[in-house]
């Protein structure tokens, strides 16, 4: 096989792979938000264990 035909296709699948990984990304981001995300381990309501003298 051509390496040059080689090189296209492990381009071709590289780059079809970002594809969809950007768009499942960007779908997910939709229904959040950074602010949101970064206070979600917040959301369990559990009280952080603290040490009695």
């Amino acid at each position: 096989m051509n390496v040059l035909a080689v090189t296209i296709l492990v381009s071709s699948c590289l780059a079809g792979i970002f594809v969809v990984c950007f768009a499942a990304e960007a779908r997910r981001s939709r229904r959040s938000s950074f602010e949101r995300d970064s206070l979600l381990p917040l959301e369990t309501g559990k009280q952080p264990a603290t040490k009695r003298p």
